[in-house]
């Protein structure tokens, strides 16, 4: 690569250069030879040259002064002034004395003694004239116009949507109002932005014309360079550049090709503020610099790039798939702006995908081009440009208005130019190229006009890093695209860590997905970011980029891996669900809760137990992260039975969620109970342990065991002679989400959800055998069913409840049970003594609260109470006998999905829901009876139940239903 700045410079070297001819052995052996009279001019040669050095040396002074580090450089000086008297000196003397010289050896010897001639080179070039050089443009042809109706409408309707949607969503304005701005490079400001202007050329002759009108600009620019990689016309660009003599104009060359992106490389070494890239076919207006830099001095286009052609990329049709850019007789083949074919001129600023042709932004942003490797070095560099400041530095693309009276404020003063030379429509390879890249750009999360224009809304996105990932979560990504009204997208690493052909061989898809223009499968090629690097900083900003732009476009309700994803990976992932999400595109109860899609990173093993997950509604799994699920133990010296619950915990599904674990001792605790306790490993969250000094008592144990920290805070409460189901999580998780969570179903009854479904109706006299499914085979013979009994062998309570619980049995708590104001009617429970679970009874009769309870064949659950000795079973004051088959039931040790309505849980409006005395009673019937009743801690009419403080669990008032 050559740099050259202009032909002042050049001049000290000429000068040698004649020193060494004429006053060197070449040149004095010339002169022996000549006729001795020659001697006396060559001593004048020698004064003359005598001279001429010693004027070059008071210049060289000078200029070692100014140069010199003492010297202050804030302000330049000027010192053309010895420039110009070097330059007149060497015109004066030198042509002069060497016409002399030559006249004298052309006569005295034209001939050598061999009979040889001398033909001389031309020891200096004439002074280069512009005229002489330069070249122009001959524009023989008219604008092209379009005659076809059809698409004009369409092309204007489509640029009319643009121009709506970006007025409503961020303002647009005209070129008067952006002038009108406060910007940091006002033209009347102290500081004047410093633009470095990039010209690269190969063939065109439009140089001249291009230098002719920076000239001119009313913001002077601060240097040009022209650039001419293996161009064919290297020798006249740079005599061009000559012509002109100016210091600020340089030329560098090289015979090496760098194509479209050596100019932005060279971009990487301005030290000026901004820079303004042109294609040779670009002849900007005299005000453009100013316009340019005055629009990026404002606080809202500072972070953009500029420019005076775009395009808009095309929009998805009907088929859903998406045309070529330069599929004709289609609205949705994108815009080119301005297009003067359809007679759109842009009169506001317009954001588009891509600029072309010219490019204005600062220094800085420059870099981010060079991120991630291009799709080609062959073009594209226009899309990448844009493509990547979005993705990384959040610009945007913007085309700048015109006056159209006023070509001083175009940047394309003659646009025949730059439409008719548009290499990417005029070569079929190029627009095959160039159409695979905007796609692939589309895909990596570039959030194109369409995609801001008409935001999407997805069930799930799923994320595989390599090839395993893939085939584990295939069976979940199947589900949610085999489900009706729901919809599925996967993202894979590609690159040498998921190619996205072989990804889709593993899901059982053909390898053209990874082509066609239609949403599925997206490779984010993440290997091309880190080929040679062992830092995972370029796959964290690589993932959480492409991502960040794909959640925005798309808006998934969940984003799906693995859980042993890369650390770094899950990292990336986490940061883009946090910050991706478009929420207002989400319903608003979900956008209030979480803002962002929930993050689920589930465990390999965990996958096929999961797939229920397609069946929650997509409104509800947006909270998949916000609820927590604690275990609450109540142990006391069992410590067998402690340890058949502890590996049945341990073998169940958890989902990869946090759950934390505590033990509730008593005083009285034996030794190998606390080592048990102490010794156990919890790999699923926090342990915690909790002794009592003084004995509490099974109520106390109980009641006080948990107490939620927060609204999504939920206790599963457990004594140690319960055992529960691989499957009892799932069910609870399932159960939440279905009916608390899903904004479309209202059930603020709903106290607690069971994991045991009983065989008797204990809370009569008689207790009677109780079967379920015969109970609702008209419904469903597996069918979930509200209970108002709650259950205390195996259940999770809900956190306003249990407030709600604490502050009713702190009121009417009594030793004497007798003495207890509640009494329900033929019920058996009026007479349990130390019982937390009385308590709990009289509160839902009283307020019509129920409880989830499961329903399975021959009433498998997903806990089971194996009747050991404690303080109810075996005690000595209860002279209940209790048979073991009545209360120990089969615990699920397969899918619970099959058994349910349609394989999935029913809508909230089709449960069934029973009474206490297990008799079907409807949800308000239940408020009736206890509003009937009368014995709540407030007195309330007969058709009003009391409402309470959630917060505090305080009644505040009695109200209707």
């Amino acid at each position: 690569m050559g740099l050259y700045r202009n032909a002042s410079v050049r001049s000290a070297s000429f000068l040698d250069g004649f020193q060494s001819d004429y006053l060197g052995g070449g040149g004095k052996a010339r002169l022996k030879a000549a006729n001795s009279s020659s001697k006396s001019n060559s001593a004048r040669l020698v004064a003359a040259l005598t001279c001429l050095q010693l004027v070059f040396a008071i210049y060289a002074t000078f200029l070692l002064f100014y140069m010199s580090p003492t010297v202050d450089l804030q302000t330049k000086p000027d010192f053309s002034w010895a420039s110009r008297i070097a330059l007149q000196w060497k015109q004066l003397m030198i042509p002069k004395t060497l016409n002399h010289l030559q006249d004298q050896e052309a006569a005295a010897s034209s001939t050598t003694g061999n009979g040889m001639v001398l033909v001389e080179q031309p020891l200096q070039q004439p002074p280069i004239n512009m005229s002489e050089v330069c070249e122009h443009e001959t524009i023989d042809f008219e604008q092209k116009k379009s005659d076809n109706v059809k698409m004009i409408k369409l092309k204007k309707e489509l640029y009319d949507e643009v121009i709506d949607f970006q007025s409503k969503k961020f303002g647009i304005e005209t070129l008067s109002e952006l002038l009108a701005m406060k910007s940091k490079w006002d033209l009347k400001a102290p500081n004047k932005a410093k633009v470095t202007v990039i010209l690269n050329h190969f063939k065109r002759k439009t140089l001249c014309s291009q230098i002719d009108s920076l000239l001119q600009q009313t913001l002077p620019f601060h240097h040009i360079w022209v650039l001419a990689f293996g161009s064919p016309n290297e020798q006249t660009l740079k005599r061009i550049v000559e012509s002109y003599n100016n210091t600020r104009i340089s030329f560098i060359s090289s015979t090496y090709d760098f194509k479209y992106f050596g100019r932005f490389q060279m971009a990487l070494q301005t030290e000026g503020d901004l820079v303004y890239i042109l294609d040779d076919d670009m002849i900007p207006g005299r005000r453009m610099l100013e316009i340019l830099s005055h629009v990026a001095g404002t606080h809202k286009y500072n972070n953009s790039v500029l420019g005076s052609i775009g395009r808009i990329l095309p929009f998805r049709m009907k088929d859903f798939t998406f045309p070529s850019y330069r599929k004709f007789g289609v609205k949705e083949a994108g815009l080119y702006l301005p297009d003067p074919a359809y007679d759109i001129l842009v009169e506001k600023v317009v954001q588009v995908d891509f600029l072309s042709s010219s490019w204005f932004l600062s220094s800085d942003l420059v870099k981010t081009l060079f991120i991630e490797d291009p799709y080609t070095f062959m073009t594209g560099e226009d899309l990448h440009l844009s493509y990547l400041l979005q993705k990384y530095r959040d610009a945007g693309s913007f085309v700048l208005p015109v006056d159209p009276n006023d070509k001083e404020t175009w940047g394309d003063s003659e646009h025949r130019l730059a439409y008719v030379s548009e290499t990417t429509v005029i070569f079929k390879d190029i627009v095959h190229v160039r159409d695979d890249q905007w796609w692939t750009t589309l895909t990596s999360g570039y959030i194109t006009q369409w995609a801001a224009m008409h935001p999407q809304k997805i069930d799930a996105f799923f994320y595989a890093h390599s090839l395993e990932e893939v085939a584990a979560l295939a069976p979940l990504l199947e589900k949610f695209r085999s489900t009706v009204g729901k919809k599925a997208y996967i993202a894979v690493s590609g690159g040498r860590y998921c190619p996205c052909e072989d990804a889709a061989a593993v899901l059982k898809w053909p390898k053209t997905v990874c082509k066609e223009r239609r949403f599925k499968i997206f490779d984010l090629g993440i290997g091309s970011l880190s080929k040679v690097s062992h830092s995972d900083v370029p796959v964290v900003q690589a993932v959480y980029a492409a991502m960040k732009g794909l959640i925005k476009i798309h808006n998934p309700s969940v984003v799906i891996a693995v859980n042993d994803i890369d650390p770094s990976v899950r990292k990336a992932l986490n940061m883009a669900a946090e910050t991706g999400s478009a929420s207002g595109n989400r319903s608003a109860a979900a956008a209030n809760a979480s803002g962002s899609p929930a993050l689920i990173l589930l465990p390999r093993a965990s996958i096929p137990k999961a797939l229920w997950i397609a069946d929650v509604k997509s409104a509800a799994l947006p909270f998949w992260n916000k609820m927590r699920i604690s275990i609450n133990i109540i142990t006391q010296n069992r410590v067998n039975s402690l340890r058949r619950l502890l590996k049945s915990l341990s073998d169940a599904y958890y989902l990869g969620d946090d759950v934390p674990i505590s033990f509730n001792m008593d005083s009285g605790v034996d030794e190998d109970t606390i080592r048990e306790v102490g010794t156990f490993n919890w790999p699923h969250g926090t342990k915690s342990m909790r002794r009592r000094i003084i004995q509490g008592g099974l109520i106390r144990a109980v009641s006080e065991s948990w107490y939620p920290a927060f609204d999504d805070d939920y206790g599963l409460l457990l004594e140690d002679d319960i055992e529960v189901s691989p499957y009892y999580y799932l069910w609870i998780k399932y159960a939440l989400l279905s009916y608390h969570y899903d904004p479309g179903v209202s059930l603020p009854e709903l106290t607690s959800i069971s994991l045991y479904t009983p065989r008797l109706v204990e809370v009569v006299k008689e207790r009677p055998k109780w079967e379920p499914s015969e109970a609702f085979k008209k419904i469903h013979k597996h069918t979930p069913y509200l209970h108002q009994l709650p259950c205390s062998w195996g259940a999770v309570f809900f956190p306003k409840h249990w407030r709600e619980f604490y502050v009713y049995m702190n009121t009417r708590f009594t030793e004497d049970a007798k003495e207890n104001p509640v009494q329900i009617p033929k019920s058996r429970t009026n007479g349990w003594q130390a019982s937390w679970k009385k308590f709990l009874i009289d509160m839902m009769y009283l307020r019509g609260y129920v409880s989830l309870y499961p329903n399975f064949p021959d009433q498998a659950s997903f806990s089971t109470n194996h009747m050991e000795p404690g303080a109810h079973i075996a005690a000595k004051d209860n002279v209940l006998k209790h048979d073991k088959h009545d209360f120990e039931v089969p615990l699920l040790k397969d899918d619970f999905i099959n058994y349910l309505p349609n394989g999935k849980m029913p809508p909230a409006s089709k449960l069934p829901s029973i009474n206490l005395f297990n008799q079907p009673v409807s949800l308000k019937g239940l408020k009736v009876a206890g509003a009937k009743l009368g014995q709540d801690v407030l007195q309330c009419h007969p058709n009003e139940i009391v409402v309470v403080d959630h917060h505090t669990g305080v009644p505040t008032k009695c109200a209707k239903f």
